[in-house]
């Protein structure tokens, strides 16, 4: 007899977004009731790999095959339909609605005349819910509104949501982030009860010891290809965080990054909130910052909270000695902050406005000014922009006429203008050229020489490898690893963004 087929296996998958090659040769093979665990650094392609898998995203080329039979997967239904289900680490969940009805959301079960079967629904939710019994919190119930929860009874929904699908084949990207130590270990009970049962898992996680803990194989993808299969039993974390590197160590030669900061600066004691947990770091004048880490490790929130547009519920700031505590925008920039996004439309840009508006921007809200008197400006910002080599047709040109670069040396004019005492760069290299990245980190030296102190976060390492002195590691909303010196490296970025156990 024949042995059964794969569970799925995906073979030369390529995927481009504009210019950006995101797969070029993506391989995956999992195994009928196998926990499989998909690793890689930032932007490896993993994520983008498993929404084409869950028909979110449609490929450029590529065989993917699921129970032996070739898929085009071209829509989530069509996904579902091939016993498909995917939990996603951006929650998806309707706030205004309760767990019974986000868990069974388009999929109510059906009573008489069609309608909703409510007592049904809510029997079952509970059963699932009962899987958690003892570590959901007395408050997690099937009528509990989804808003009214804690973040670990939100995550813990969207797990029982993604299993009332019943589904032969799940993806689990990051399922574990918002859960502590005992929710860990009933998701991995229920996950190797579903192994019993046949369901395969393809599991994304942050942390080594978890995957060595649950999973039976390891795929590590790096720059869009797939680099290596192991088996679990035969490998060691290690050599899996070597793997997710490669041979190429990605620091600059010696020399390269900037001297060491002045006298304190920013002091950051023990701040929380979201995802943040007791965070406490201090930088320097002059000091270029990194925040390093896996995506979504708290890097962003803090740049939020230190700009007032998520403020900390629970800590201090100090800012040159004197505390400060931004519940806006507009406080943080009149106390010596600036913010640059990657996320130039949502975060930086004024869409429809012209260049001139948004670099005069900060300095008009620090200045608490009501009116851009375009003449005495006009001449500020052409001589500004012009030693930042900005290509633009004029100050009255709209922003959106620019490239990415050159809006990125658009929103660096408006904090160099405004004269930031501490510069926050929220993944600010994001969609921009590498001759334009170049522009954009000798700005960034430049403007550390004169005493402004720069955090950073990148999604890529190499720009934290090429900055920074000192890099702080973000794990679970925590600071998990000061790195700076000989440890400061690819290896040493990567080992400590998976945990200690790597």
């Amino acid at each position: 007899m024949p042995d059964a087929p794969d569970a799925l296996t995906a073979t030369g998958v390529t995927k481009r977004f504009g210019a950006v090659v995101a797969l070029s040769d993506a391989r995956l093979r999992v195994g009928r009731g196998e926990v499989h665990a998909l690793l890689g650094a930032n932007g490896c392609g993993k994520s983008t790999l498993c929404k084409i898998i869950a028909g979110t995203v449609a490929r450029d080329s590529g065989d993917i095959r699921v129970d032996g039979e070739a898929r085009p997967l071209a829509s989530p239904r069509a996904a579902e339909a091939a016993g498909i289900a995917i939990f996603y680490q951006e929650l998806s969940l309707v706030p205004q609605l309760t767990v019974a009805e986000n868990i069974h959301l388009g999929h109510e079960p059906r009573g008489a005349g069609g309608f909703v079967d409510r007592t049904a629904r809510d029997e079952s939710t509970d059963h699932l819910i009962g899987r958690f019994a003892g570590v959901a919190g007395d408050t997690f119930s099937a009528k509990t509104r989804v808003a009214d929860l804690s973040p670990d009874q939100r995550q813990i929904t969207e797990i029982l949501k993604v299993l009332a699908r019943r589904p032969r084949l799940i993806i689990f990207d990051e399922a574990t982030a918002a859960l502590d130590r005992r929710q860990v270990d009933v998701f991995f009970s229920i996950v190797r009860d579903l192994r019993a049962e046949g369901v395969s898992s393809i599991f994304i996680s942050h942390r080594l010891d978890e995957v060595f803990a649950v999973a039976d194989r390891i795929t590590v993808m790096r720059n869009g290809e797939t680099v290596g299969d192991f088996a679990v039993a035969e490998t060691d974390p290690e050599a899996i965080v070597r793997e997710m590197v490669g041979d190429v160590r990605l620091g600059p030669r010696p020399g390269k990054r900037p001297a060491a900061g002045g006298e304190p600066r920013l002091v950051v004691d023990g701040v929380g909130g979201g995802r943040l947990k007791d965070v406490r770091f201090t930088a320097r004048k002059g000091e270029i910052l990194g925040l390093g880490g896996l995506q979504g490790q708290g890097q962003k929130r803090l740049l939020a909270g230190l700009f007032g547009a998520e403020p900390f519920t629970s800590g201090a700031v100090l800012l040159d000695g004197a505390p400060v505590a931004p519940r806006r925008p507009a406080d943080a920039i009149r106390a010596g902050f600036g913010l640059v996004s990657g996320d130039r439309g949502r975060d930086a840009a004024f869409p429809g406005r012209s260049i001139l508006e948004n670099a005069a921007m900060a300095s008009l809200v620090r200045e608490k000014a009501h009116l851009i008197l375009a003449r005495r400006l006009s001449a500020r910002f052409d001589r500004m922009l012009a030693g930042l080599k900005t290509r633009y047709a004029g100050l009255g040109a709209p922003i959106g006429s620019l490239s990415g670069g050159n809006q990125q040396k658009i929103f660096i004019a408006r904090w160099l203008a405004a004269r930031p005492l501490v510069l926050l760069l929220d993944d600010p290299t994001k969609g921009i050229d590498l001759g334009a990245k170049a522009d954009f980190f000798a700005i960034i030296r430049a403007l550390a020489e004169t005493g402004t102190t720069v955090l950073i976060y990148s999604s890529e390492d190499a720009d934290l490898l090429s900055l920074c002195q000192r890099v702080l590691v973000f794990n679970g909303g925590r600071i998990t690893a000061d790195l700076s010196g000989p440890a400061l490296d690819a290896v040493g970025l990567t080992r400590a963004a998976y945990g200690e156990a790597a």
